[in-house]
């Protein structure tokens, strides 16, 4: 299977760092957010993978490159250690890059990778959302989606004052963790949701879906939405939703970020400290 990360978007929740630098590239610890991603979907036993780029985004690029003068010093200072890491990233996975020129919303990104996916099922990780998990989230759906034949959704539960960030489903229950989608509504008000099942940014979705955003029309923004695109493919084909094991941070929201790089560095031999600096910090 085949894997697309967009990350084409312009980052205005985390203005001003990503006037310049793309919100995929925000630090959690020593890594950047979008590294994350990707060794999800490796982590899963993908390792064709489009990233889904535009203007000014190309730092990811460099990122996922062999950096030979880099290379070069750190093997003259003995820095072996460092030496391994910056290799691994560049030997992740085959990854290709296409542009979306425009920036013409999710749908659209997806829609643009249609030619290296051909007609064959595949996955979509959105490349500033971080899935915390035993078993890799996206390894999750794909899982489901061998059984099931049909494509997945990742869905988790969120109160009913934050429905409105989220694309949101109608659901009747299949099996534990398992839904048929009968609708899914953007962003609805708290009156309005059909339910408090949140879309996570996580999909393994069959390849029909790119007649239906082929032919979407400009939406909420102008931009050609996802969610419009896949109440079409319902009229015509089962959708499912699983709700995954496992915790979300959303890149684009700057509490997330936080809270994930204080998680991540608790979890790090080098920060044992840190609880005791947190301790201190609160009861100042």
């Amino acid at each position: 299977m085949k894997a697309i990360i967009p990350a084409a978007g312009l980052g205005t929740r985390f203005l001003p760092m990503t006037k310049n630098s793309p919100k995929e590239m925000l630090p959690v610890v020593d890594k950047p957010a979008i590294q994350y991603v990707v060794e999800e979907a490796v982590n899963s036993g993908i390792n064709d993978i489009v990233i889904v780029t535009g203007r000014g985004k190309e730092v990811i690029e460099n990122h996922f490159d062999v950096a030979y003068e880099l290379e070069k010093i750190l093997e003259k200072r003995n820095k072996y250690e460092m030496l391994k890491e910056v290799r691994r990233i560049a030997e992740l996975a085959d990854i290709y890059y296409i542009r979306q020129k425009e920036p013409l919303g999710l749908g659209h990104a997806i829609y643009v990778a249609r030619k290296h996916i051909h007609d064959e099922a595949f996955a979509v990780l959105l490349g500033d959302d971080i899935i915390i998990s035993e078993k890799p989230c996206i390894a999750q759906l794909i899982e489901v989606h061998k059984k099931v034949n049909a494509s997945i959704i990742g869905v988790k539960r969120v109160s009913k004052e934050d429905v409105s960030k989220y694309g949101i489903i109608k659901y009747s229950k299949i099996d534990e963790n398992l839904y048929r989608i009968e609708e899914l509504v953007e962003k609805p008000s708290p009156d309005e949701a059909p339910s408090d099942m949140a879309v996570m940014g996580r999909y393994v979705l069959m390849p029909k879906l790119f007649e239906y955003l082929g032919r979407a029309k400009p939406g909420k923004n102008e931009e050609i939405q996802l969610t419009d695109a896949l109440n079409e493919m319902l009229q015509e084909e089962e959708i499912y939703a699983y709700e995954f094991d496992g915790k979300r941070y959303d890149l684009g929201n700057k509490l997330d970020w936080i809270k994930i790089n204080v998680e991540m560095a608790l979890k790090r031999e080098e920060f044992t400290t840190l609880k005791d600096f947190l301790r201190e910090l609160i009861k100042s």
